[in-house]
């Protein structure tokens, strides 16, 4: 799978299971090319979003819902993941 590809899988399940007003999906990648943990095939990404939903929610719920919905992206294809509430 290539960046893109994970990118529009990213923003699909978000969209589609939670309510979201904007939600900007950033590739992080270069920050762990250099790390000897790095795998190649691995992403790291950076997720805005801007949700009343989940603003309402203690920030470790607002996470465990985010991790949640991307599990199976996690486990297979992301390194790191930033989430900015907003």
């Amino acid at each position: 799978m290539d960046i893109n590809q994970l990118i529009e899988i990213v923003k699909k399940k978000i969209n589609s299971n939670t309510q979201v007003d904007t939600l900007q999906i950033l590739d992080k990648t270069f920050l762990h090319k250099k790390h000897r943990s790095y795998e190649e095939g691995k992403f790291h990404l950076e997720i805005i979003i801007k949700s009343e939903k989940l603003k309402n929610l203690s920030r470790v719920e607002a996470t465990r819902i985010l991790h949640k919905i991307l599990e199976k992206e996690i486990k297979e294809f992301i390194h790191s993941l930033q989430i900015k509430l907003i």
